[in-house]
């Protein structure tokens, strides 16, 4: 914080400075996320600032620049690993990115005030603000557009249900009707839904697909008198 004043400020001066800017930017990052009641809201993204302000401030005292790089590194890496403990995998769904990618941003905030780059430290605090803010419109704006499966890259299944003793035939009936179609099989499961039937899922190599040819061979496979069911599902990749 010298820079921003005419004579230099005792060194504990400085510090204190650094994490009262710190703690200022991290209250107004942690506040919107607590106001969305997220898991990492208000206290969290405080306590990530002022940590990365205090660390960094420490290795700027003990080593200078030098001290202050090395420091930053470590930093990242720590709170890398502790967003990873806010994202969720519940089922085909992932949970917690924005908010581990909040805290991280957090850190970076909190590394700048304490290199003594308040004015940076804002201008991160302003874009992190305005990316979970400003953004959301647009984010609600494009999920709202049909999706186009020929346009997206996703994983692709499709599964048919049969009796146990017609496993096999079947497998191969669909592996057969999918090539027909053009879309190459990646790979094929066979997973028991009882003590007589079971499901055959065929993992396509395609990652993008027609829907209508998808329906049609779906549809083709159901006449098929050994077929009970058979559906497909998508996946978006991250």
């Amino acid at each position: 914080m010298t820079a921003l004043f005419a004579s230099p400020l005792p060194e504990f001066v400085n510090s204190a400075i650094s994490l009262v800017v710190a703690f200022v930017l991290g209250t107004m990052i942690g506040a919107e996320r607590q106001y969305r009641q997220r898991t990492a809201g208000l206290r969290t993204n405080v306590l990530v600032a002022v940590g990365a302000a205090a660390f960094v401030d420490l290795g700027m005292r003990l080593e200078g620049t030098r001290g202050a790089v090395s420091t930053v590194a470590y930093v990242i890496s720590g709170v890398g690993f502790l967003g990873a403990g806010v994202i969720m995998k519940e089922g085909m769904n992932v949970r917690g990115l924005n908010t581990a990618a909040t805290l991280w941003c957090s850190a970076a905030v909190g590394a700048f005030a304490g290199a003594d780059f308040p004015l940076e430290a804002c201008f991160v605090t302003a874009a992190v603000l305005s990316g979970n803010t400003l953004l959301r419109p647009l984010v609600n704006a494009i999920n709202r557009v049909p999706i186009d499966e020929s346009q997206t890259e996703a994983t692709y299944e499709v599964q048919i249900t049969v009796p146990a003793e017609h496993a096999g035939p079947a497998r191969d009936l669909l592996v057969e009707r999918l090539e027909a179609a053009h879309y190459p099989v990646g790979g094929t499961e066979v997973v028991e839904r009882g003590e007589e039937t079971v499901e055959v899922v065929a993992t396509l190599v395609a990652t993008a697909v027609d829907s209508a040819e998808l329906d049609a061979v779906v549809a083709g496979l159901e006449r098929d008198e050994r077929i009970s069911h058979a559906t497909w599902s998508v996946q978006t990749a991250d």
